[in-house]
């Protein structure tokens, strides 16, 4: 969602004329997908400088913190509502709509044992399939970043849960 918007105001068009696909986890370890991204159907890499797109991708990976900034509280509550919604609906309607999603891959983008976003047909089976787009040299790179980061902070909590019960 942050993606789509900040690409909507630098190209001064509505966030529902902008398609974009966000794998990993949030912050740092987000994987913003510049080659699936589109405005008005056209590839952002036709309409942006690829300067402008990097600064997009960095401002996009630190949103939390921008917007923790401004709010002067927690950031997560729209845009998950919104999401919320948008599974429901897929779920209810079956509609197998392709949306990221955190779920438990088994050896997809080449990571086992992690939960971590990536898209997936959402329909009233639950998750019915994982996509598996390509994904460049960088982004496959970043993708097993994040795992790593996933599977650190998942330890961290094993370790938190033996020592505390």
């Amino acid at each position: 969602a942050r993606f789509r918007a900040f690409l909507a105001q630098e190209c001064k068009v509505p966030v529902t004329d902008t398609k974009a696909l966000v794998m990993g986890s949030h912050g740092e370890a987000m994987v913003p997908l510049p080659r699936n991204t589109t405005v008005k159907g056209k590839p952002i890499s036709e309409l942006l400088a690829k300067e402008k797109i990097d600064a997009l991708v960095k401002r996009v990976q630190n949103a939390g913190a921008e917007i923790v900034e401004l709010l002067q509280k927690g950031s997560a509550f729209y845009a998950p509502g919104a999401a919320i919604i948008a599974m429901a609906k897929s779920i209810l309607k079956d509609e197998k709509r392709i949306m990221p999603c955190s779920v438990l891959l088994q050896g997809e983008y080449g990571i086992k044992n992690t939960c971590i976003g990536v898209p997936i047909a959402l329909g009233k089976g639950g998750m019915e399939k994982i996509q598996e787009i390509e994904l460049s040299d960088g982004e496959k790179t970043a993708l097993a970043k994040a795992a790593e980061h996933i599977g650190q902070m998942q330890r961290q909590i094993d370790d938190w849960l033996k020592k505390n019960g």
